[in-house]
């Protein structure tokens, strides 16, 4: 009877007056126990709702009001009260639609195909607003290795919401991410839960896509947290979508060890000899690989020293006349591709 509003002293005394119609406050008090104050408090709130009268014969006493009407009434009461709450929910509902048709957030009310958003509550705003709209896909690159906390902890209730709808979440990490517990540890719930995770030695960008219908990348590839640009052209969205999926093709999945050449050469190395080759300093590469500098180093001094080289430059003219460069560079084997995570 709670639902009709009714505390569990009114009840009490009700189903005591459904047994004795004309039972008086004494008879309830000592029936429950009561001191005569609250048995009189009760049936006042019964009296309230209708649900009892005052006897017209003995004064001292109520008369039970025939339930088929008092509780009829109740809930005729409660049913009004919800119809109100109902008008009350459609009119904020729409007060909403309202604003959210008003919403500007910077340059966010322009109706082009491209918006910029900057600031990471903007930017966040974004993020959520296409994942919780998503409905068929949601592809990721995450490039710099090892994801903040804070990214982690945003990206896990988006990520499980997602699979949990149906939606096809594929994320390609850094291969570096091995190396970071944390990231590994999401990657692997992710895959746990329904999503699918590759990895590879290094990534053109960060950038999300939605349903391929949307997209999500930086306004600076070096600092993604400055403001990121909102795409919703076909003809750019496109490109992004084989971008991703020539770079998921690619790409090795979580699981996996890592690949190497007949020469021994890992997909890590031979990135690092293209970015070498390119021209780019140790921090750019380490950055690049989402690695340490001193890592980045390591790596390249034993590459130097395999290829018997002096210097960068000659170590890039060596990788060259033995194919290590450029894309599959140096014939890749997929030799262990089915043996468990180094």
């Amino acid at each position: 009877m709670g639902q009709l509003g009714l505390d569990a002293d009114a009840e009490a005394v009700y189903r005591i007056l459904l047994k004795r119609p004309r039972a008086g406050v004494l008879e309830i008090a000592e029936g429950l126990g009561w001191p005569v104050e609250r048995a009189t408090a009760t049936l006042d709130r019964l009296a309230e709702f209708t649900l009892v009268q005052e006897s017209s014969e003995e004064p001292d006493k109520v008369r039970l009001v025939n339930p088929e009407f008092g509780l009829a009434g109740l809930l005729h009461r409660q049913e009004q009260e919800l119809a109100l709450r109902q008008q009350a929910v459609a009119a904020t509902r729409l007060a909403i639609t309202q604003m959210l048709t008003e919403y500007d957030e910077g340059q966010a009310a322009q109706a082009d195909e491209v918006r910029r958003y900057a600031g990471l509550d903007a930017i966040t705003s974004q993020i959520e607003r296409l994942a919780h709209g998503a409905e068929s896909t949601i592809e990721v690159f995450a490039p710099r290795g090892g994801q903040t906390a804070a990214a982690l902890k945003a990206a896990r209730p988006l990520d499980q919401s997602a699979v949990e709808r149906g939606v096809q979440v594929r994320y390609i990490y850094l291969d570096s991410v091995r190396n970071d517990p944390a990231t590994l540890t999401y990657a692997r719930w992710l895959q746990d839960i329904g999503g699918e995770v590759r990895v590879l030695p290094q990534l053109p960008l960060r950038m999300i896509i939605y349903d391929r219908r949307a997209a999500i990348v930086p306004t600076d590839p070096e600092a993604a947290a400055r403001g990121v640009l909102v795409l919703q052209g076909a003809g750019v969205v496109t490109a992004l979508v084989s971008l991703f999926q020539q770079t998921w093709e690619q790409a090795q999945p979580l699981g996996r060890s890592r690949r190497v050449t007949p020469d021994g050469l890992a997909p890590q190395e031979q990135a690092v000899l293209d970015l070498l080759f390119e021209g780019h300093t140790d921090d750019v590469v380490a950055r690049k690989l989402g690695v340490s500098v001193r890592t980045g180093r390591r790596i390249t001094a034993d590459l130097m020293a395999r290829l018997g080289a002096r210097s960068r430059f000659q170590a890039g003219a060596l990788a060259m006349e033995r194919g290590w460069l450029g894309p599959g560079g140096a014939g890749e084997s997929d030799a262990g591709a089915d043996a468990s995570e180094a």
